[in-house]
């Protein structure tokens, strides 16, 4: 057998590739099996983690609107009230 005399160039990857077809119909189910877990529980991990970073944005988001209206506030109240002029003999 000429082909697969010559070692690790031709021979063991065509042997590598018909042990690879005969033994997939074995393997890929129960690899199946295994990673559906796998990729379930990562999927779940990815929702929680998705709906915590909404929650966080939504959160700070308030945050600053608040802000934003003490300071809106403080601005109409500064306008309304009059400044006080300094007293004339007082020297500040």
């Amino acid at each position: 057998m000429a082909l697969l005399d010559n070692g690790f160039k031709i021979g063991t990857p065509i042997l590598i590739g018909i042990g690879a077809l005969l033994l997939a119909p074995v393997v890929l189910p129960a690899a199946a099996g295994v990673m559906r877990p796998l990729i379930k529980a990562t999927v779940k991990t990815g929702l929680l983690a998705a709906s915590k970073g909404r929650e966080l944005i939504s959160e700070a988001m308030e945050s600053l609107e608040d802000i934003t209206a003490e300071a809106k506030a403080e601005l109409i109240a500064e306008r309304q009230s009059p400044v006080p002029s300094p007293e004339p003999g007082k020297a500040e």
